[in-house]
């Protein structure tokens, strides 16, 4: 792959993670926050998203082939990176590797999640409350699922401070280490939001 190839893909992987899936991320947890609500305000908020106009074509256009480059160029920075942490324990590093973890935990748990939702909603099922809560039934779904979203927040907000770089948004030491502290608190804040919310339909 050609030095301004490679550029370019990483310049888009990065502006993808961001901007659209960054955030449609946000807008599927807060929808799912619903929940927190009760079955009829879930029911009313995934209702209003799924009757949306040309909404095929805006999954296509916004989530899935985003999705799908995201991913499988992720993977492929994934698996040719050289990890360091052995040797070199430094924060940074650690978060390198972790961005690499998530990564791959993400993608599979997308995979898995579309499977149970989007694809049985083709099949004839109705993306509701009750599905929801019959999927997080199983003990072992419902840790697999905690553990996703908190893997694919940790990817987010991590990414977040990459993009930051990346992008010469944060290029000051001071800079990069108050973005730390930014990336850690959306960190935190979307995984109390994404746990809170797959906990209640439990």
């Amino acid at each position: 792959m050609s030095t301004n190839r490679e550029f370019f893909y990483r310049r888009l992987h990065s502006l993808l993670g961001v901007v659209p899936l960054g955030a449609y991320l946000i807008v599927h947890f807060m929808i799912n926050y619903t929940a927190t609500r009760g079955p009829e305000a879930y029911n009313q908020a995934a209702g209003f998203m799924g009757n949306m106009p040309f909404l095929l074509l805006m999954e296509f256009v916004l989530i899935y082939i985003p999705i799908l480059f995201h991913g499988i160029y992720g993977l492929y920075i994934a698996f040719q990176a050289r990890h360091n942490t052995s040797t070199y324990s430094y924060f940074r590093n650690w978060m390198f590797r972790l961005q690499r973890i998530t990564g791959v935990i993400t993608i599979i748990f997308i995979a898995w999640h579309v499977w149970d939702t989007r694809i049985q909603k083709a099949f004839g099922a109705e993306v509701n409350f009750d599905m929801m809560a019959d999927i997080v039934a199983n003990p072992i779904a419902l840790t697999l699922y905690i553990i996703s979203i908190i893997a694919a927040t940790f990817h987010f907000a991590n990414g977040l401070w990459s993009f930051a770089v990346t992008w010469g948004i944060t290029v000051s030491h001071r800079s990069q280490r108050i973005a730390t502290y930014v990336t850690l608190a959306v960190f935190l804040g979307m995984s109390y939001v994404g746990v809170a919310a797959i906990l209640a339909f439990v």
